[in-house]
């Protein structure tokens, strides 16, 4: 048998075998953690060469499995080649992408290896997992000088169970993070948005039972708001446990047994509960608990469904108020960081009196939707399906489904999702059909109390304004983006096209806007003025509120963002200027025309009894 079969082999084994990641902890949050965060010392390695020998084999691979960076060497002489030192590096930020925290690295895309030290005390009895919350793009992840395994998609969780290769004292761990762009990945290599290196989002290190809760479901069942549906998953060393579900605020005790699986079905009829909604954002304790475990999440519970034209929000019609928004700051370079950053974001939704944001183009954090819950905001939750994906690569389609499913188990209890987004603005063919007819079944089959849509791309024949995209048979929502007076028509002409909608369904527009440089004036014909946004929200309003069916809308977008693709010197330099507000935090002009559009429909609704 040659060599190369030989390390074929390996490679095979190695990568079947056990570096496989875990299924994700529902509520990390709720658990004993220790935060890796913190200044991770980083090293640039645009020719990998940390991962490949000269050969461009991987050393983790080999038949040793060393020789990369991952096994931060010390020089134990002084003759010793190493030819790296994490000790003498700089270092980031964690969480952080690296483009905002060095001027060298503000374009860069490629491979960083970020390395961390802690010290932990492992204990008999207990499992341990190392979580991330996001790493950009492809994440290799090694613990003391070992491969743990390897990660795609920059925007989801993932984890690791590193019980029994933890050390008592100090550990190490090392990612080799990746945002190369490439023509099969999820998303691809065209985006519209700034393409932030690094680990993004929280690390920690969690500590559970030996038997524990894995997982668990505790939601209204579909169209019902006298039930409570759902499951309870255990995992480790006893999968048959009694389970115990107690929301004590509601007066609900309910006891369970797990199966030899240890998995457990719910279901119990409720009697008092209050409602979640944008007015009422109520949130309950849940407690959910073990002989050795017990967790403690809030909870809200509503109904969401479509009938006819109408999306029903505990079985009344509301009109969706909404705002589009990325994950980023504009006032301090990179994503968002935390809470504050987060909340400042949704409270400038809710001065908008938007009650309800479309999360763009990616899954956001875990504690974004939760301060969405908290804070009274319905949400649209997305997967990086966008434009030209590579439709006909089987590898393709498993990652956009992966990332999708990761979205809907670590969101499937959070009151205010009620939109599961499988795309954006994706080209019609036959291969995307089946692509992204595919990912709606997926996205019913986890989760059936959530509706289901994707911004649609339209087209135009004369002044009408074709919607008949065959995937909105699979839809729950006429969704779609449209760009009247900026990409095409202009701020005026635009009132005299009509929309022509093959579906009877409600109708959300996803996407409409226009670049205004803040603090730029002149007449409401200049491009790139605030004047010109404003007329074109104006008639926005008027073009779209023709449309009987229409039920919500996020224009694009709240606040302007950084994206490559946007070069003019002057009024752009790499900066989306659609926001409603600009990157100085200053509302422009169309801010308070969407704002009072939103007013007016929240007394109408109100008035009209929906």
């Amino acid at each position: 048998m040659n060599t190369r079969l030989l390390f074929l082999i390996a490679a095979f084994i190695y990568a079947a075998g056990s570096h496989a990641q875990e299924p994700l902890l529902q509520h990390i949050y709720g658990r004993k953690n220790l935060s890796l965060d913190g200044r991770w010392n980083y090293i640039i390695d645009p020719y990998e060469m940390g991962y490949y020998d000269y050969r461009h084999e991987p050393h983790d691979q080999s038949a040793t499995g060393s020789g990369g960076f991952y096994d931060d060497r010390k020089q134990k002489d002084k003759g010793e080649l190493i030819e790296y030192n994490f000790d003498l590096s700089p270092t980031l930020k964690v969480p952080g992408d690296w483009n905002s925290q060095s001027e060298k690295l503000q374009f860069y895309e490629g491979s960083i290896w970020l390395r961390q030290k802690f010290n932990a005390d492992p204990q008999a009895g207990k499992r341990y997992f190392l979580y991330f919350g996001a790493v950009n793009y492809e994440a290799h992840v090694y613990l003391n000088g070992k491969k743990l395994g390897m990660h795609k998609g920059g925007f989801t969780p993932f984890q690791f169970d590193v019980t029994g290769k933890l050390v008592k004292g100090e550990n190490f761990v090392v990612v080799k993070a990746d945002n190369t762009r490439k023509q099969d990945e999820i998303p691809t290599v065209n985006t519209d948005w700034w393409n932030y290196g690094g680990i993004t989002r929280d690390v920690l290190l969690t500590e559970v039972p030996d038997s524990y809760i894995a997982d668990y479901k505790v939601q209204l069942a579909k169209n019902n708001p006298n039930k409570i549906e759902g499951f309870v998953q255990m995992a480790g060393t006893a999968l048959s446990q009694t389970v115990t579900i107690f929301i004590p605020e509601a007066g609900i005790t309910q006891t369970v047994t797990t199966d030899n699986n240890g998995r457990a079905a719910i279901s119990f009829p409720v009697k008092k509960i209050s409602y979640w909604s944008p007015e009422n954002p109520r949130l309950y304790n849940v407690e959910i608990s073990t002989a050795k475990d017990k967790l403690t999440d809030q909870i809200g519970f509503r109904t969401i469904e479509t009938k006819g034209q109408e999306i029903l929000l505990n079985g009344k019609p509301v009109f969706l108020r909404g705002i589009s928004l990325h994950d980023e700051n504009p006032l301090i370079p990179g994503r968002l960081r935390g809470q504050g950053d987060m909340r400042m974001m949704l409270q400038w939704a809710k001065e908008m009196n938007c009650n309800y944001v479309r999360l763009a183009h990616y899954p956001h954090s875990e504690e974004m939707i939760r301060l969405a819950d908290e804070m009274g905001l319905m949400v649209w939750g997305e997967v990086p399906v966008y434009w030209t994906i590579s439709w006909l690569n089987p590898d393709t389609y498993n990652n956009a489904e992966k990332q999708l499913s990761d979205l809907i188990v670590r969101d499937k209890n959070r009151s205010s999702v009620i939109v599961w987004s499988i795309g954006n603005e994706t080209p019609l063919s036959e291969p995307r059909h089946t692509f992204m007819g595919k990912l709606a079944a997926k996205a019913r089959s986890l989760d059936d109390t959530r509706l289901v849509a994707a911004a649609l791309e339209v087209h135009r024949e004369g002044h009408d304004v074709i919607v008949n995209d065959p995937l909105g048979e699979k839809l729950d929502l006429v969704s779609f983006n449209e760009y009247a007076g900026w990409y095409w028509s202009n701020s005026t002409d635009m009132l005299n096209y009509k929309f022509k909608i093959g579906f009877n369904k409600p109708v959300v527009i996803t996407e409409f806007g226009a670049d205004a440089l803040g603090g730029f004036h002149a007449d409401e014909e200049t491009r790139w003025s605030e004047e010109y946004q404003e007329l074109l929200y104006v008639n926005q309003i008027k073009m779209l509120t023709a449309i009987p069916a229409l039920r919500g809308m996020t224009p694009w977008i709240l606040t302007d963002f950084r994206s490559p693709r946007r070069q003019h010197p002057y009024y752009q330099d790499f900066w989306n200027r659609k926001g409603l507000i600009s990157e100085t935090g200053k509302k422009k002009k169309a801010f308070f025309v969407l704002k009072a559009f939103y007013d007016e429909m929240q007394k109408k609704y109100k008035s009209e009894g929906k």
